[in-house]
C-alpha cells in the first residue's frame, strides 16, 4: 500500500497512567519539563543537581513529566539516569528488602554488577565512585507509598550524600567520591513526612508542584482530535469540560475518552459534531453512575474520619474556610486532590473544592451515604399531581411538603448525622437532606434535579428541569438580616446568569415566628437585573 493511502492516525484520550505521545492526546508541557530538568541536572551541572520532591494529587502527570526528564538526561553522555517505581513495596516494612530492591533496579537499569546489600550504610556505598561510572540522576516514583520508617531512613541517606557532595565541589569531578548527582522523589505529598511528628530529615530538597492543565492546553488536545478525526467539537463543549474539571489531567482525559469514544447507550456518532447537549448527557452519567479510579480515590480520602467532618463543613454557605497549609486536615485534603487554595483578597487564601466535578461527586456521596433511608416522604393520601402540573411545578408547594416531612421525621432522621463540636448539625446536613428528599420525591416523573456550585467554596444551588422549564433554588442558612438581604441579591444575579425570570431562595432557620415569616417571605425584585426572588424559610427546630 502506498504511504499516502494509509488511514490518518487517530490517537485517543487516556487516563490510566503515563501517556504515550504516539497513541494518546497530551499537552507537551515543555516549560514544566524544562523546569524539572534544570532542577535535576542543576543550573551548573558541574556543581551538582538538586534533590527535589515532585508532588501533585494522583493522575496529574507527575510520572510522565519525570519520564520526559529522564529521556532528556539520557541524551547526555555525562550522566546515568534511573527511574525506580516503588509502588510494589508499599506494604514492605523491612528496610533491608526495600534498599535491596532499589539497588537491584539500579544495577539492572545500568547493567552494573552491584553486590547485594543488607543495611542503609551499605546502600549509601552504592552511590560511590567505582560502583557508578558516571554521576547518577535517581528518580524514585511513588516514594510516599513507603512506610514512615523507610522514608526517613532513605532520605537520611540522601541528605548525608548531598551534604558530602557539597563539600567535594572544590574537587575536580574525577576526584569526587559520591556520584549521586540528584534525586527526584515523586509522590502526593510536597513535604515528605508531613504526618510524622518528628518532621522530615530531608530538609535539603526543593519542591516541584505539577499544576493542572491550562485551558489552552486542554483546548489544544481537543483541536488535535478534531484535526485527526475530522469530527467537529463545539467550543462550548471544551469550555464546559475545562470548567467542570479545572483542567485536572486525569479527569480531563477521562471525560475526553468517554465523549469521543462513547459508552454503552451513548455512542459517539463521528459523522456529527459533538455538541453541548452531548457533553451534558455524558457528564450527567459521569457525575452519577460511571466509575473512575481517580474520583473514587478522592472520595475514599474525603469520607475517612477525621477528614470527612472537615469536608462536610466546607459545604457551609455563610462564609468560606481559610486555607492554612500547616493545618494537617486541610493539607491532607489538598495533597489528595479534594480541595485547592483560592486567593480572594489581599493575602487571605480560602478553601475551595478542587473542581465542580469533585464537589458534585462528593455532594452526591455524602447526601446518599448520610440519608440512605428517608422514611415516608408524604402523607399516604397525598397526590403528587397536586404539585406537579402538566405545564409547571409548584415549587413552594413542594417545599411545604418538605417542611412537613422535616417536622414529622427530624427526631430519627438526624440522630446519627455528623455534628459540630457544639453538637449542632453541620449546615450541609440540611442541604444534603433537602436534595435527597427532592430527588426521591420527583424521581421517575420526567424531572431532573441536580446540584450546582457556582463558586466552589460553599454556595449551593439546586436546578430542577421539567419539560422545557428550569427552576433554580438557592440554599442558604439564615444568620442575620444583613446576610439575608445579601443572599436575595446574590440569588437574583445567579438567576440572571441562568436566564431565569425568577428564582427561589431557601433559608434554613432554627425557628421563625409567623409575623417575621410573613414579612420576610415577600418576593424581592432586584432593580439591577430584574429577576424576582421568592424567599422561603425552612424551620429546622433543633434536632
Amino acid at each position: 500500500m502506498d504511504e499516502h493511502d494509509k488511514e490518518p492516525k487517530i490517537r485517543r484520550f487516556y487516563s490510566y497512567g503515563p501517556i504515550d505521545a504516539d497513541v494518546h492526546y497530551y499537552a507537551p508541557r515543555k516549560e514544566l519539563i524544562d523546569k524539572a530538568y534544570t532542577r535535576v541536572v542543576g543550573e551548573n551541572p558541574d556543581k551538582g543537581g538538586h534533590y527535589i520532591t515532585v508532588w501533585a494529587p494522583r493522575q496529574c502527570g507527575k510520572s510522565w513529566i519525570m519520564m520526559e526528564v529522564l529521556k532528556k538526561i539520557e541524551q547526555s553522555q555525562g550522566f546515568h539516569a534511573v527511574n525506580v517505581d516503588l509502588e510494589h513495596l508499599k506494604s514492605v516494612t523491612d528496610i533491608q528488602r526495600i534498599v535491596s530492591a532499589i539497588t537491584r533496579d539500579i544495577s539492572r537499569e545500568l547493567h552494573l554488577a552491584i553486590p547485594p546489600i543488607d543495611t542503609l550504610e551499605e546502600f549509601q556505598e552504592v552511590f560511590t565512585r567505582g560502583v557508578l561510572e558516571k554521576p547518577l540522576a535517581l528518580i524514585l516514583d511513588e516514594f510516599d507509598a513507603l512506610g514512615e520508617e523507610a522514608i526517613n531512613g532513605l532520605v537520611s541517606v540522601f541528605r548525608n550524600i548531598y551534604m558530602r557532595r557539597k563539600k567535594e565541589l572544590r574537587k575536580p569531578q574525577k576526584d569526587r567520591w559520591y556520584m549521586l548527582h540528584s534525586v527526584a522523589l515523586i509522590g502526593v505529598r510536597s513535604v515528605l513526612g508531613i504526618e510524622n511528628e518528628k518532621g522530615s530529615p530531608f530538609n535539603v530538597q526543593q519542591s516541584l508542584h505539577i499544576p493542572n492543565l491550562t485551558y489552552d492546553e486542554v483546548k489544544e488536545m481537543f483541536l488535535c482530535y478534531e484535526k485527526e478525526s475530522g469530527q467537529e467539537i463545539e467550543p462550548s463543549v471544551i469550555e464546559k469540560l475545562y470548567k467542570e474539571t479545572a483542567g485536572q489531567p486525569g479527569l480531563t482525559c477521562w471525560l475526553g475518552e468517554i465523549l469521543t469514544e462513547g459508552i454503552e447507550n451513548y455512542p459517539n456518532d463521528t459523522a456529527k459534531p459533538i455538541r453541548l447537549a452531548d457533553f451534558e448527557n455524558i457528564y450527567r452519567l459521569a457525575v452519577n453512575i460511571l466509575p473512575n479510579n481517580n474520583i473514587l480515590n478522592i472520595i475514599s480520602k474525603a469520607k475517612t474520619k477525621p477528614y470527612s467532618n472537615t469536608v462536610i463543613n466546607l459545604f457551609k454557605t455563610d462564609k468560606p474556610v481559610k486555607f492554612r497549609f500547616d493545618d494537617i486536615e486541610i493539607n491532607y485534603l489538598y495533597m489528595n486532590g479534594v480541595i485547592e487554595p483560592e486567593t480572594i483578597t489581599g493575602d487571605d487564601s480560602y478553601v475551595k473544592f478542587a473542581s465542580p466535578f469533585v464537589q458534585k461527586r462528593l455532594f452526591n456521596y455524602f447526601s446518599g451515604e448520610i440519608f440512605k433511608e428517608m422514611g415516608q416522604l408524604v402523607d399516604s393520601f397525598f397526590l403528587v399531581k397536586e404539585v406537579i402540573f402538566p405545564d409547571h411545578l409548584d415549587i413552594p408547594g413542594i417545599l411545604k411538603l418538605y417542611q412537613t416531612y422535616l417536622e414529622k421525621n427530624k427526631t430519627w432522621l438526624f440522630k446519627n448525622c455528623p455534628r459540630r463540636n457544639d453538637m449542632r448539625l453541620y449546615e450541609a446536613v440540611f442541604h444534603f437532606n433537602l436534595y435527597a428528599y427532592l430527588d426521591e420525591l420527583l424521581r421517575g416523573k420526567n424531572i431532573r434535579i441536580f446540584p450546582e456550585f457556582p463558586t466552589g467554596n460553599g454556595k449551593i444551588d439546586l436546578l430542577i428541569r421539567y419539560d422545557q422549564m428550569t427552576y433554580g433554588i438557592e440554599l442558604k442558612s439564615f444568620t442575620d438580616l444583613g446576610g439575608y438581604r445579601s443572599a436575595l441579591e446574590q440569588a437574583a444575579h445567579y438567576g440572571s446568569r441562568l436566564g431565569l425570570p425568577d428564582i427561589f431562595l431557601v433559608s434554613f432557620i432554627e425557628s421563625i415566628d409567623e409575623a417575621n415569616q410573613k414579612k420576610y417571605e415577600t418576593p424581592f425584585q432586584d432593580p439591577e437585573v430584574g429577576v424576582t426572588v421568592y424567599p422561603i424559610f425552612i424551620q429546622t427546630g433543633r434536632p
